[in-house]
């Protein structure tokens, strides 16, 4: 009798990715500097996307207004918003190893990638819901800027919610890719200087390419391929692009080669 029942027992306590998942929201919704970085990111992409559009509607030239999408111009906040994100992505896991409180984690769900599937989904989860909110803030603060220029996009008209929705998907994609690079690295600061130099220096330094490199390689690049779901933004590079779910496809699958590398580091090495 004991022995027939001991494995149903065991399985019922097993955890479950739905209990992981309540255990990691609860860890991410008490973290100290989840509040913070969520509220920078929120204001990163309403505020700085604001300056910008001021900016740019101040200085608006005939060539420039027709070539001005105003949806995507609005939400050019995301280039900071996306440093916040990040961080948190980052901290969602070194935040365990700079305390120890990994190894508590992985003693009562030995399932490692479990584990791991839990806390990017529910990152993923928060990241889009902030970025989706954040967007069409910046985008009704936009278009109260370029209103007073004759320009403005409605979200009934063709073209407009894309950008919107494009840009919390890129934020959510952002925070995977960091929380895949703070789980290989373990380390805060580590895992954020790998992932502002593999996002935004490795763009930068395309730059200094050969003309015939930067037109084939840059598209390419974590950020410029995953940016062109949001539009043209401030930051769009001016080399031809890949179509918008192309490259947002791109930059899917750096999130995912960086996940599965951290789920194979994860489940060989120690805690």
């Amino acid at each position: 009798m004991t022995t027939s029942t001991a494995p149903a027992r065991a399985a019922r306590f097993r955890p479950l990715i739905a209990d992981l998942a309540r255990s990691e929201w609860i860890k991410l919704r008490t973290l100290r500097s989840t509040g913070w970085t969520l509220l920078a990111a929120a204001v990163a992409m309403t505020g700085f996307g604001a300056l910008l559009c001021a900016a740019y509607a101040r200085h608006l030239t005939p060539a420039t207004r027709a070539s001005l999408d105003p949806a995507s111009y609005s939400l050019s906040g995301f280039f900071l918003a996306q440093l916040a994100i990040g961080v948190l992505g980052v901290l969602v896991m070194t935040g365990e190893y700079a305390t120890g409180s990994i190894r508590s984690t992985l003693a009562a769900a030995p399932q490692r990638l479990t584990v791991l599937a839990a806390k990017a989904a529910v990152f993923t989860a928060v990241a889009f819901t902030i970025g989706l909110a954040s967007s069409f803030a910046a985008l009704f603060l936009g278009q109260a800027i370029f209103a007073g220029k004759g320009l403005q996009a409605h979200l009934s008209g063709p073209g407009t919610l894309r950008p919107v929705f494009g840009a919390a998907l890129y934020l959510a994609v952002f925070g995977l890719l960091a929380l895949g690079i703070g789980t290989l690295v373990r380390r805060t600061a580590g895992g954020i200087a790998a992932l502002i130099a593999l996002t935004i220096f490795v763009d930068g330094a395309a730059g200094a390419l050969p003309a015939s490199w930067q037109h084939s390689l840059v598209r390419y690049l974590p950020s410029a391929a995953g940016q062109v779901i949001i539009g043209r933004t401030k930051f769009t590079p001016p080399n031809p692009l890949l179509s918008p779910w192309a490259g947002f496809g791109v930059f899917c699958g750096y999130a995912a080669a960086a996940l599965l590398a951290a789920a194979i580091t994860l489940h060989r090495r120690d805690a």
